[in-house]
């Protein structure tokens, strides 16, 4: 298995997803930078738009680390991160899974531009409503699933660091603390450990 990642960006994901399976991969630096540097041929087969992370595994093919993180989960059952398809959480689980591409960088991005938010027209609602449903989603918590920790935390808590980090996270108690214990876990500051040696 390949990971095609580059530091600083959203591959940090799909890095802390393989670390919390414990399972054996490769990283391949993409310096998405530079696009003049030589790539890995399979790369532009796994991210046809270039961007990372992507994953090759075996004659399976993907980028983007809603899809990778959903893959994995589904392709490696015995890790455990993801309910299974007759398990009543799965609903609840896909519609976490989707929110940080779907609902929470939409919103980011539309603050961040200063662009008037319209909860109507945009699919994300806004901003504010993105904040207002995570908080909700973490209850009674400690995770996004209840007492499970799954692939959606993956993303999820990924996205609440990300937020706090470069101060968009308003102040928010339990988002704030679900950041804490997701930062807490080994596997992700293996990850985070991963970026700062290659940075």
């Amino acid at each position: 298995m390949k990971l095609f990642w580059c530091p600083q960006t959203r591959a940090v994901r799909a890095l802390w997803m393989l670390e919390e399976m414990g399972i054996k991969f490769e990283r391949v630096r993409i310096d998405i930078r530079d696009a003049s540097k030589p790539r890995d041929p399979e790369f532009a087969l796994a991210s046809p738009m270039g961007k990372v992370p992507a994953l090759a595994d075996g004659e399976a093919r993907l980028a983007d680390t809603a899809a990778i993180c959903l893959y994995l989960a589904d392709r490696y059952p015995k890790t455990g991160l993801a309910p299974t398809a007759d398990d009543p959480l799965r609903a609840r689980y896909l519609w976490w899974m989707v929110f940080t591409p779907g609902v929470i960088e939409p919103a980011m991005s539309e603050k961040f531009a200063g662009t008037a938010p319209n909860r109507v027209r945009s699919g994300w609602g806004d901003f504010d409503l993105m904040i207002e449903t995570f908080e909700k989603g973490l209850k009674p918590g400690p995770w996004i699933l209840g007492e499970k920790f799954s692939a959606a935390d993956v993303m999820l808590g990924s996205s609440a660091v990300f937020m706090r980090q470069f101060g968009m996270l308003p102040k928010n108690p339990s988002i704030e603390a679900y950041a804490d214990r997701c930062l807490a876990r080994p596997a992700y500051q293996r990850a985070l450990k991963t970026e700062e040696t290659a940075a």
